[in-house]
């Protein structure tokens, strides 16, 4: 064994000689194992610790090392069998979540993030934002439950609808306040209508809270009126989750004439609607629609939004907004859940949201947004023409590609992927029967325009190799 050998690979050969041994027996010197294995004085040390951490052997100051009694070695690897059956049937299924399995090959282009790359995020905001909220004499004290009142205030001017702070908790992100709605507003086996397709994370959180997610028909114009009724009539639902800005995975837009209908319907219901805005800062340059929140009279829209999109993934900050009694159920949430969001983090993003660098930032962001969704939507009508583009989306960080009939989604997302380009396959859309093969491709967490374009190339062969547009 050369002096470059590795902790890791001495331990595995002590390990073969320990074998041999007994409880008790004591092993050679780290002296004669340095002279033995030829190895540092480092590399031993890191490797009897290793096996000290597996209770394979004890060290005694002074004394030396010793192979561990039986029962010591046997606590390293316990026996969890047991937990299957306590555990029983309440498994959490997060696989729309968790997409491919396993470490992506070097080179791999994303198209399948949900989050900018790194040179779209505001870096040089978020570290002076994050700068000055340290000096704050009271950062690190603890935080109101609800949230610092100045940043619940910047949430309510952007929510509009005549809100304000008492009416906004902020959370720890996007996806632990929708989670947090679903266990507010439904229990275990309530169904909770939502659109088809829609954002997987909200199957999953739906799910894991005990609902059963009913699919309700989407077109170009986002939720169909007529069906949404027919399906509060079946189910008798008192939820209803939608994306009406920029939708995920498609991009649609809620039609104007469809608002008040949405609304409408839910009430009529007695229903309770979730307005996951997680666009509303990822419009590419037009005038972002106003939330539903905005035409809601009567507290029926639970509205959230999140600045993990728009800013970065670590930002976890995010905004429930909503009126009257299930505001005090959320508040009664989060107080079991975690008490309140992390201090420094809320002071952090109310320094960037009320910099002029914020505003800066959006505007630029839109910019870059449209032209690499341009860039993708191009490629693909180009090198692609078998595959379908019903529209290059006007906000938001994907396009939803239909692929030609008989083709399958996994498999295309499987080959992809083996050829260096990772993709969403859109099955994990659905809460039920899949109508179509559809691919998610993502043009925010990529690079750049080259990689872009590389990466449709690349789709363009694993759509010639498997066939897909014959």
């Amino acid at each position: 064994m050369s002096d470059s050998s590795s902790s890791a690979e001495l331990a595995t050969r002590m390990r073969t000689m320990i074998d041999r041994l007994s409880p008790g027996d004591r092993l050679p010197s780290s002296r004669e194992l340095i002279r033995r294995y030829k190895v540092g004085p480092a590399t031993v040390s890191q490797a009897i610790a290793a096996l000290a951490a597996e209770g394979v052997v004890v060290t005694r100051p002074g004394s030396g090392t010793y192979v561990a009694a039986p029962a010591r070695r046997r606590a390293g690897v316990p026996d969890t069998a047991w937990q299957s059956v306590t555990l029983a049937d309440r498994a959490v299924d997060t696989r729309s979540l968790a997409g491919a399995v396993g470490a992506l090959p070097e080179g791999t282009i994303l198209l399948d993030g949900g989050y900018l790359h790194r040179s779209l995020q505001p870096t040089r905001a978020l570290t002076a934002a994050l700068a000055r909220a340290a000096r704050r004499p009271d950062a690190w004290d603890r935080a109101p439950a609800a949230g610092l009142a100045s940043l619940r205030g910047v949430f309510a001017t952007m929510a509009g609808g005549g809100v304000n702070a008492e009416d906004v908790l902020i959370t720890a992100g996007g996806q632990s306040a929708l989670s947090m709605a679903f266990r507010a507003i439904a229990g275990p086996g309530d169904p909770v209508l939502m659109e088809s397709p829609t954002y997987p994370g909200a199957i999953a959180a739906a799910r894991a809270a005990g609902l059963r997610p009913v699919p309700v028909p989407t077109d170009a114009d986002g939720l169909k009126p007529d069906l949404l009724a027919d399906a509060f009539a079946l189910t008798r639902a008192r939820l209803l989750y939608c994306q009406p800005t920029y939708h995920n995975p498609t991009g649609a837009v809620l039609a104007p004439g469809r608002r008040r209908q949405v609304l409408d319907t839910a009430r009529a219901a007695g229903a309770f609607v979730i307005e996951d805005d997680f666009a509303r800062h990822l419009g590419h340059g037009a005038p972002v629609p106003p939330p539903l929140l905005a035409d809601d009279r009567d507290g029926t829209v639970v509205h959230l939004t999140s600045l993990t999109k728009p800013a970065a993934p670590s930002l976890r900050i995010g905004a429930l907004t909503a009126r009257g009694p299930v505001m005090e159920r959320l508040r009664a949430v989060r107080l079991v859940d975690d008490f309140f969001v992390s201090r420094p983090l809320q002071e952090a993003a109310l320094e960037l949201l009320t910099s002029p660098a914020w505003e800066r930032h959006v505007r630029s962001l839109g910019a870059a947004l449209r032209e690499r969704c341009a860039t993708l939507a191009a490629a693909v009508l180009a090198e692609l023409p078998g595959w379908t583009l019903d529209r290059v989306p006007a906000g938001g960080l994907h396009l939803w590609v239909r692929l030609p009939g008989g083709a399958d989604d996994a498999v295309v997302a499987d080959a992809a992927r083996r050829d260096g380009v990772a993709v969403s396959a859109g099955n994990r859309y659905f809460a039920t029967e899949l109508p179509a093969a559809c691919l998610r491709l993502g043009f925010a967490a990529t690079a750049g325009h080259t990689e872009l374009a590389e990466a449709v190339r690349r789709l363009a062969r694993v759509d010639r190799t498997l066939g897909v547009s014959r």
